[in-house]
C-alpha cells in the first residue's frame, strides 16, 4: 500500500479532503477511500492526475503504484518472492 500511504500523507499535509480528490478523479468518495486504503488500485491516469495535483514527481508516484502491483502479484510467496523478483529484474534489464 505504498501509493495509498503516499496519497494519504500528502492529503493530510495539505489539508485536502478525500471528496476533493475524488472529484478531481471523477470518482465517488468511497472509491477514493478504497484506493487510499489499498483495497482498490488506482488507474495509471489517476496516478498521473494526483502527481500533478500534489506537484509530485510523476515517475516516483508511478513507481510506488507499480510496486504495489508487484507486491499484490507476489502475495504470500515469502520463500519464492526474492527469487521471482530477481528473475524479473534480469528480464527487464535485457
Amino acid at each position: 500500500m505504498l501509493f495509498g500511504n503516499k496519497i494519504r500523507e500528502l492529503r493530510d499535509e495539505q489539508g485536502v479532503l478525500q471528496r476533493q480528490l475524488a472529484a478531481l478523479l471523477e470518482i465517488d468518495t468511497p472509491m477514493f477511500s478504497k484506493i487510499e486504503r489499498g483495497d482498490r488500485r488506482a488507474k495509471r491516469e489517476q496516478v498521473i492526475k494526483l502527481a500533478e495535483y500534489f506537484h509530485q514527481d510523476e515517475k516516483e508516484m508511478l513507481t510506488l503504484w507499480l510496486a504495489d502491483k508487484v507486491l499484490d502479484a507476489i502475495g504470500d510467496e515469502d520463500e519464492l518472492s526474492h527469487g521471482a523478483i530477481t528473475v524479473a529484474q534480469e528480464q527487464i534489464q535485457k
